[in-house]
């Protein structure tokens, strides 16, 4: 079915996945940064790559784990449900993947996976076997429900996938961080709530079987702002509801040719460049561990336009398209060129 272009603009408002409200924000540690430097991405030794996101980054790291399972090795999934949860139709996203009024239906979901890889859309879903996910939500997010999130580790387990399921959190809609700005319970921007914890850490050593302590002083890498028109698979980034300029940081072992691994991070709606600057990418608490652990990570930018005011990612096919979760989608196969062009 063909999503109205109304619909669609109704559905980036309500999920937003990012809520006003909430308590107010508070004091934030303060994180050594690196001024972005214009550059391109080129490849380093790469050894494997991971994804990471939040809201409907964390919806487009699953599409991007699923899709592309044989080349990337595990997730780190905040405040998301499962993958294909929308089903390519509004009410379903708005009322089945935030809300839960519409079930998830996980086990039709399940089935699509395993007939598309049949088909070659995706990878084969033997690759997702005893492959490390890391899943988290928190008590206080109405955006988001629990039993939303709930049936994406459910998904995972379906394929054996090895999962560490963080829910004790008293956490609103956010990416979790010890260097948010908000307080722990709120949802309000820019999204990076502080509660005492470090989630990075735990699905860092979860991802990677084990992680060194974050440089807490000033950051040895660089920060590279490429354009991302040269990777959009129509040439023109905008046009797919992308900024023309995404991030890379880069360690000085990495560049250096020290093998390392790469994370793909992908921010929430309404949390991109565009709308909130570089604290995303400043105090995602990724950079600091990236410094001791060998790790490049990649920050895509998605970008607002009219049919998808809020800036999110699609996994809801908000691009007209129906492959938007699988091999071939606009987005997924965006940020993949990406990806080989760093991973070589």
């Amino acid at each position: 079915m063909k999503t109205p272009w109304k619909a669609v603009t109704t559905l980036a408002a309500a999920l937003l996945l990012v809520l006003p409200g909430g308590v107010a924000a508070r004091a934030a540690s303060t994180p050594w940064t690196k001024t972005p430097v214009a550059g391109s991405l080129r490849s380093y030794p790469v050894s494997a790559v991971y994804v990471a996101g939040v809201s409907s980054g964390g919806y487009m790291a699953t599409q991007l784990q699923v899709a592309y399972s044989a080349r990337i090795r595990g997730a780190a999934i905040f405040a998301a449900g499962p993958y294909y949860c929308a089903q390519n139709t509004v009410p379903q996203a708005l009322y089945g993947c935030g809300d839960n009024i519409y079930p998830t239906y996980v086990g039709n979901l399940a089935a699509y996976t395993r007939t598309w890889a049949g088909y070659g859309w995706i990878d084969g879903t033997g690759n997702l076997s005893g492959q490390p996910v890391y899943v988290y939500h928190g008590n206080n997010d109405a955006t988001v429900k629990k039993s939303v999130t709930d049936d994406l580790v459910r998904y995972y387990q379906d394929f054996g996938a090895s999962v560490r399921y963080d829910s004790g959190s008293a956490a609103g809609h956010s990416w979790v961080t010890p260097y948010g700005t908000v307080g722990c319970t709120a949802t309000a921007s820019p999204y990076l709530a502080d509660c005492g914890t470090d989630p990075q850490g735990a699905f860092l050593g979860k991802l990677l079987g084990s992680v060194a302590a974050p440089n807490t002083g000033p950051l040895g890498g660089t920060l590279i702002r490429f354009g991302q028109d040269g990777f959009a698979v129509n040439g023109w980034a905008n046009g797919l509801s992308m900024d023309g300029n995404g991030f890379a940081y880069v360690p000085a072992s990495c560049a250096a040719g020290t093998t390392c691994r790469l994370l793909v991070a992908l921010h929430g709606c309404a949390q991109g460049y565009a709308k909130v600057g570089t604290a995303f990418v400043d105090r995602a608490n990724l950079n600091q561990y990236a410094d001791t652990n060998r790790l490049i990570v990649l920050y895509p930018q998605a970008t607002a336009t009219p049919v998808n005011p809020n800036g999110c990612w699609d996994w809801w096919g908000y691009l007209g398209a129906t492959n938007y979760p699988i091999k071939g989608g606009a987005q997924v196969e965006t940020i993949m060129n990406m990806v080989r062009r760093l991973d070589g």
